[in-house]
């Protein structure tokens, strides 16, 4: 684990990329920020978590990082003992962290609940949606309390990486830490996540619909071997894509409000 600061003083905001090794966009956007060394007015720490996975270019070394928090110190796998060292840095602070994925190639945010620190910071993201874990937070670092996080874009690609150094500004900015009013969106789609949608059987999968657009009844949603699935209720498709995960297309979700940002930001 790498950790850097940018400020002086003790740090009241965290930047987190690289908690799995085969998404370099945190890590390649903290490097821009450590270039650039921006103003900041309120002290930051930068912090590069799953160095051996990404070194490997692996998603982990034992176990997927983000399934392994609060972690343990004496835990037999990497990635449980690295996640009780990562939230010990991270305790106490105002957390950003960054991903990627191989379904959607535009930012959205994720939060575990629609809590103050979401309501503040995601109308000043350009994020195409907000997405509320809930329930299937479990392990993963989104659980903790004030902790957003962000896909940046496809997993691997030189735009996700552009877009997270543009998002740690847009969070730096909305929490304070870099001068001038951020800007805002005056609308951001909140959707609950809902339960996944599985890949029974077959070897050839396709997907017919955009994440993030509604999905009616009746309509074929997606294939496997080119039989076609077709949703029983209206939904929205949240991380689906043929081949992203390999047991399931994705999730399906369920649109619950729209954020829009006003004249006041987060600032304490």
């Amino acid at each position: 684990m790498r950790v850097e600061q940018l400020g002086e003083g003790e740090p009241e905001l965290a930047i987190v990329g690289g908690i799995h090794g085969d998404e370099p966009c945190g890590p390649r956007a903290i490097e821009a920020l450590l270039r650039e060394e921006p103003p900041v007015e309120r002290p930051v720490k930068l912090v590069v978590a799953n160095e051996e996975a990404l070194s490997r270019n692996l998603r982990y070394v034992d176990e997927d990082l983000n399934r392994a928090f609060p972690g343990d110190p004496d835990a037999e796998t990497h990635e449980r003992r690295l996640a009780h060292d990562l939230w010990h840095e991270l305790r106490g602070l105002t957390v950003f962290s960054m991903h990627s994925t191989q379904s959607y190639a535009r930012p959205f945010a994720l939060c575990n609940t629609l809590d103050a620190l979401a309501r503040a910071v995601v109308p000043y993201l350009s994020v195409d949606a907000l997405v509320e874990t809930g329930s299937f937070s479990e392990g993963r670092l989104i659980e903790q309390p004030d902790v957003i996080e962000v896909e940046c874009g496809m997993q691997g690609s030189d735009q996700a990486a552009e877009n997270g150094y543009t998002l740690c500004r847009e969070f730096l900015a909305a929490m304070g830490a870099l001068p001038g009013e951020p800007h805002g969106n005056d609308e951001v789609p909140v959707f609950e996540l809902g339960p996944a949608v599985p890949k029974i059987g077959g070897e050839r999968f396709e997907v017919f619909v955009e994440n993030f657009e509604r999905v009616d009844a009746g309509q074929r949603f997606a294939a496997a071997d080119g039989e076609p699935l077709e949703a029983d209720e209206p939904f929205y498709p949240i991380l689906m894509s043929a081949y992203g995960y390999e047991d399931v297309f994705g999730y399906t979700g369920t649109l619950c409000g729209r954020l829009g940002a006003d004249s006041q930001h987060a600032d304490d």
